[in-house]
């Protein structure tokens, strides 16, 4: 070979090697192009102009915007996930079309109309929204609707389109600068809607109070459109949020947050770290500068310490935090089915208007009621494994306890009472200021419940539920069933030979054994040896809350009572849902029933057929226990109290001493009948007729 074509060879190759260095390292997969030229193809659509089927594109970083409020869609879609939206038609000329979505919630058609399919979405979707009730977060939709909400308002009107002003069972004229004020009716109540309701007392001593809000100054932002994390952001940058706990299982977890301003803590909570961040920030932004910022109480922040309790929001969500967590925290180390439930109830007791005077008094869950075989003549099985019927049971061993420090040699004892001596007759009563809250994470089973949660309001066209003329009927449990049934016009007997030969074991539902406690007290007829009837101050609901439904249940189904005895009345309790309701609880119910009440060490664990733990031993709130405990009590008062009775010979005739708890009881029994809403069904008399020996 010559020296000549040697050398036209290297010098090819200096040419290839110069070129690959000038080419773009990406132009070896794109076809059709010059590897010399430094110009790119148009981009084309896929893989940004590459064809290459293992090419991906650089992740760009995610700049972070402020927080935007969510549209209809998206509220609607958070509140009815899976809702389908379908095309009706499509008009007008091909430039300037118009169509018509239509989708369906609750049996309802709504149709909304826009130049894309989009805005037509979005239109039957706000809608849907204007006519829906008690739902999460409802402040949010209306705002996305471009309505401005005020703090005071609350959604629980059962109307088929809010009007301008919208109000519901809580809403009241607060002045403008005290987002926490509920205008007082007579006797420490507040009124709404012409009826009135306790209230928690409002001058509460060492209180932490607020500072004032700092003179207006230029330098401060204008709060318009933007959201409270942003905003003390501009007032005080550089601010840390931290994790403080998480609880709730996984489909409904509750996150809280909080934020340290100047050595002030402020806690938020929501159901994502997103929305428990920006309360916790709201509850700075109130407390350090006043400013409000146009937050319904579905978006206030769940106080700790130093903020009142006078807002019924805000009490209704931290009484169910508080039993969510205490719940939580007790079944840490619980197995799984153990943990699991359907239902979960807890008394919350307040001494107090401040969050650090709260105190969570029990807790249970179950869903369930005892087989007929398993029925004791001696009461040592529970007959109603009921969430809510179990709570109560637990909070009357806790008067007891209470009853027993009172009378306890110590001194130091004695203070930690809730119960002091009555000044103008015998007996014992409450301290000032403690009052009960009873949280249950859906509505009681029968007329509470019974009828569409958001059912739409009918007045235009009447009432026409297939149901109707059942409302405010008493109901029944069924043995081995789920549910409730109608109660019969006449009075149904239950004896204790039929139901050991199969009859089915009936239990008045849990929404009429409330409406009972609401007139006769929930402390039971022993206890009225001791003490005046008790009653719940507020009955809050985590789902399925309804305020007409549940009024109706509670107590407007039996407001033509008559001939109470002294001390009893008809008692009217503030209602409430939460504003992060909890998520419906898919499955099957467990066939247990936990129960925990302030003092124990941990859970007791009921198997809710037999009325018994799984060793067959009967529980600590049975009824041979609590009567144990009332013999004792009764056997120390009888000269302080000068009780004149005998000893009563059996459970079933202690009872009956308990004279006038017993004529309210039938007082509530005539007015039931009265009403043509049925008979009270009782459970076999021989179930009580057991003796005791002490």
């Amino acid at each position: 070979m010559s020296s000549c074509s040697t050398d036209v060879k290297e010098n090819r190759n200096l040419d290839n090697l110069f070129c690959k260095e000038e080419v773009d390292p990406e132009a070896a997969h794109v076809p059709n192009r010059s590897p010399g030229r430094g110009k790119k193809r148009p981009l084309e659509d896929g893989n940004n102009g590459h064809t290459h089927s293992k090419y991906k594109p650089k992740k760009r970083k995610k700049v972070s915007g402020p927080i935007l409020p969510k549209n209809g869609l998206m509220q609607l879609n958070e509140i009815k996930p899976g809702l389908q939206y379908k095309l009706l038609s499509q008009t007008g000329p091909v430039h300037a079309p118009v169509f018509v979505m239509t989708v369906e919630v609750n049996g309802q058609l709504f149709e909304g109309s826009g130049p894309t399919k989009k805005k037509a979405k979005l239109n039957a979707a706000e809608k849907a929204l204007r006519s829906f009730v008690q739902f999460p977060n409802a402040s949010e939709a209306h705002m996305a609707m471009g309505r401005t909400l005020s703090v005071h308002t609350d959604f629980t009107s059962d109307q088929a389109d809010f009007p301008d002003m919208l109000f519901n069972a809580f809403e009241t004229s607060a002045p403008v600068d005290d987002p926490f004020y509920l205008s007082p009716g007579s006797n420490g109540s507040f009124c709404s809607l012409g009826m009135e309701y306790p209230l928690l007392p409002s001058t509460i001593p060492n209180l932490v109070q607020a500072p004032l809000p700092p003179t207006p100054s230029p330098s401060m932002p204008p709060t318009s459109g933007k959201n409270p994390v942003m905003l003390l952001n501009e007032m005080w940058p550089g601010l840390k949020y931290d994790f403080v706990s998480e609880s709730g299982d996984g489909h409904a977890k509750n996150f809280v947050m909080s934020v340290r301003v100047d050595s002030q803590n402020f806690q938020g909570s929501g159901r994502n770290k997103k929305l428990a961040k920006a309360r916790a920030a709201h509850a700075a932004v109130f407390a350090l500068f006043n400013m409000q910022l146009d937050q319904a109480p579905s978006r206030q922040p769940i106080p700790r310490e130093g903020l009142q309790l006078h807002l019924p929001q805000v009490l209704a969500d931290t009484v169910s935090r508080l039993v969510v967590d205490k719940f939580s925290e007790l079944t840490e180390n619980f197995t799984t089915p153990n943990a699991r439930r359907k239902v979960l109830a807890g008394v919350v007791m307040t001494t107090g208007a401040a969050v650090k005077q709260m105190e969570v008094i029990c807790v249970s869950t179950g869903t369930k009621c005892i087989n007929g075989e398993y029925i004791s003549d001696r009461g040592l099985a529970l007959n109603d494994c009921h969430a809510e019927i179990v709570a109560r049971r637990s909070l009357i061993r806790f008067l007891y306890t209470q009853l027993e420090h009172f009378l306890s040699n110590n001194e130091e004892e004695q203070q930690k009472s809730i119960f002091t001596r009555c000044n103008n007759r015998q007996g014992f009563q409450l301290k000032e200021h403690v009052q009960f809250h009873l949280y249950i994470s859906t509505s009681p089973c029968g007329d509470a419940r019974i009828f569409s949660p958001h059912e739409a309001d009918m007045e235009d066209q009447g009432d026409r539920h297939p149901n109707r003329k059942a409302r405010g009927q008493l109901r029944t449990k069924i043995e081995s069933g789920e549910g409730t049934i109608p109660v019969r016009s006449s009075n149904t007997i239950q004896t204790w030979d039929g139901v050991l030969q199969g009859e089915r074991l009936l239990t008045m539902s849990c929404s009429d054994k409330i409406a009972r406690w609401n007139v006769v007290g929930f402390q039971g007829s022993l206890m009225c040896y001791f003490t005046e009837p008790l009653y719940f101050s507020s009955i809050i609901l985590g789902s399925l809350y309804h305020a007409d439904h549940l009024s109706r249940a509670m107590y407007q189904r039996i407001t033509e009572i008559q001939d109470l005895p002294q001390f009893y009345s008809l008692n009217k309790p503030l209602l409430s849902g939460i504003s992060n309701a909890e998520a419906r609880q898919p499955g099957k119910a467990p066939n247990i029933s936990v129960n925990w009440t302030v003092g124990d060490e941990g859970l007791e664990v009921i198997n809710a057929t037999t009325g018994k733990d799984d060793l067959g031993r009967p529980s600590r709130l049975c009824k041979h226990v609590l009567y144990s405990r009332w013999m004792r009590l009764r056997c120390k008062l009888s000269s302080t109290l000068r009780i004149q009775t005998p000893m009563p010979s059996s459970y079933h005739e202690a009872k009956q001493v308990a004279v006038e708890y017993h004529s309210s009881k039938h007082s509530l029994f005539r007015a039931f009948h009265k009403a043509g809403l049925g008979a009270w069904v009782k459970k076999p008399i021989e179930q009580d007729q057991f003796a005791l020996y002490i």
